[in-house]
């Protein structure tokens, strides 16, 4: 299978009082950790989606990684717009593929061995999504088939993601995991110091 995958970075991080893609973690920033895991994940292509504070954000990662495999897209609604507008974004960027992970960019601490399961679950059923589960629920990174892109992208709908997931509940495959990284993001200060504690530990 070729895989891309596509980091979500677009938002104002209102809650956390800090720009969050831009926070140090273990000498990274929290962005450079998310772009880490998916190519390690043995990812082709990642396209970052930037908003707020996109040229900052950017400007570091053309710094740091091979730009043939690592592209940005903007979201200049930011402010106002949902995180499925920010997905079909993403997606309008991507290179054909027979798949590709979404991740929020500030959940850094997802464990290679958790986006390879999920791949193999997609791989062995031919569901339309494989997500990673923990006691059930569904977790961070989806993959998402290449079939999905023309109903994302059509989606006009109330409820974002929840609902694009809710109508293409029997065309998706669950895996569960055991990766404590899939169940923390930095929304707030606190979050981001069980983060830090995690990652450190």
């Amino acid at each position: 299978m070729e895989i891309n995958g596509i980091i979500l970075a677009a938002g104002l991080s209102s809650r956390m009082k800090a720009f969050k893609p831009l926070l140090k973690l273990k000498e990274k920033t929290m962005i450079e950790h998310s772009v880490d895991s998916m190519f390690h994940a043995g990812v082709n292509q990642v396209i970052v989606v930037l908003g707020y504070h996109a040229e900052d954000v950017e400007t570091l990662l053309r710094n740091e990684y091979d730009c043939s495999r690592l592209s940005f897209i903007y979201n200049g609604k930011y402010a106002e717009t949902d995180m499925i507008t920010s997905v079909k974004i993403g997606i309008s960027a991507l290179a054909t593929c027979d798949a590709f992970y979404l991740l929020p960019g500030d959940m850094p601490a997802i464990k290679t061995k958790t986006f390879l399961m999920v791949k193999e679950a997609m791989g062995r059923t031919n569901a339309m999504v494989a997500f990673p589960t923990i006691n059930g629920h569904k977790k961070h990174p989806p993959l998402i088939s290449w079939k999905c892109i023309d109903f994302i992208l059509k989606f006009h709908g109330d409820g974002g993601l929840r609902e694009v997931w809710k109508q293409l509940e029997n065309q998706i495959v669950t895996v569960p995991v055991e990766d404590f990284g899939c169940t923390i993001d930095a929304d707030t200060k606190e979050e981001f110091n069980r983060l830090e504690q995690y990652m450190e530990g």
